[in-house]
């Protein structure tokens, strides 16, 4: 729950708005920019909570006469929502209310642009959903599909390649038979490459590297009968990913990156032409990566993430001794 400061701040704010000399729709539209703000770039769950608040106060002001602005403040609190750090599914089951409370009135009143927001942002909440067994990922989909007839590659590039990412993904998460399970990896690798048609590497970096390193994932899970060319396009797709994420300036994606190129690398052999060689210089090369990305996990406190590639460097290490052991005999 929000803190007694930020409660006391967001009470002064509401104060000064019901006393400044402004009509009802400036009031509600400067409780609106004000929770907005907090929420944009948020220093803790407080902020967001304080934002929830003045979105609440917003809402009580609306009549009749102000119904879109009513709606505003819904998507907006409904955002904020989302954004609260939280392992039950009570906020996200609020946000979606708020979303689809919103859209009728969007629909009617708003623009194309924020009815596509919040189509992506309803689509969102329904996929955090679906674990839960609170929502299906095609309702997911849809959502996301709904705004992509608005957020087109040519017009609003970045959120095309967001949309594209999370139906992929999606896709990827969808039950089932085996045969539907290829079908579905089929259809996430071919929105992954249908994207990547669309945003290039210099207009838009780190959506191009965040397609890259997806599609690869998914080309390195792909049930086929040729595993080794798969992961050989998995490598290619994250060394394009990694023409943008460096440890310096994206330091957890690179991190995530090279984990995931490493893994690639494990299953592939030194030797294509001779695979009963073995793989000893890839696991090597996997080694390194794999360290340097605990590293980077470790000192960005990812603890969960550093535990994984700990064990798997671990296994790696065990690996490659014993292949040490087994040449030199």
């Amino acid at each position: 729950m929000m803190s007694s400061f930020t409660d006391t701040t967001v009470k002064a704010a509401i104060a000064a708005i019901a006393s400044e000399s402004a009509t009802t729709e400036e009031k509600i539209q400067m409780l609106i920019e004000l929770a907005n703000g907090l929420q944009k770039q948020p220093k803790s769950p407080d902020d967001l909570w304080s934002a929830v608040k003045l979105y609440e106060q917003a809402e009580e002001l609306c009549s009749q006469d102000y119904l879109l602005l009513k709606a505003r403040a819904k998507v907006g609190m409904a955002t904020a929502l989302r954004s609260v750090p939280d392992d039950s599914a009570e906020l996200l089951i609020k946000s979606k209310t708020a979303y689809q409370e919103a859209l009728p009135t969007l629909q009617e009143l708003g623009s194309s642009v924020e009815i596509a927001e919040a189509q992506m942002n309803l689509g969102l909440v329904l996929q955090s959903l679906v674990p839960f067994n609170l929502a299906k990922i095609g309702d997911s989909i849809q959502a996301y599909n709904q705004a992509l007839q608005v957020f087109t590659c040519q017009k609003y590039p970045q959120e095309y390649a967001i949309l594209s990412n999370n139906i992929a993904i999606a896709y990827l998460s969808i039950p089932g038979s085996k045969e539907r399970k290829a079908l579905c990896e089929g259809l996430a690798v071919q929105t992954f490459e249908e994207a990547l048609k669309q945003i290039n590497l210099i207009e838009h970096p780190r959506e191009y590297a965040m397609l890259q390193n997806n599609l690869g994932n998914a080309l390195q899970y792909l049930q086929s009968t040729h595993p080794v060319e798969n992961n050989l396009r998995a490598v290619t797709a994250y060394d394009e990913s990694l023409k943008v994420r460096n440890p310096k300036d994206t330091p957890l994606e690179y991190a995530n990156t090279i984990a995931n190129k490493a893994n690639a690398l494990i299953n592939l052999p030194d030797n294509l032409e001779n695979p009963e060689a073995g793989n000893y210089q890839n696991l090597l090369q996997a080694k390194k990566y794999y360290q340097e990305a605990w590293e980077i996990f470790q000192q960005h406190q990812q603890t969960e993430q550093a535990q994984m590639v700990a064990q798997t460097l671990q296994e790696i290490t065990a690996e490659i001794a014993a292949l040490s052991r087994y040449s030199g005999e």
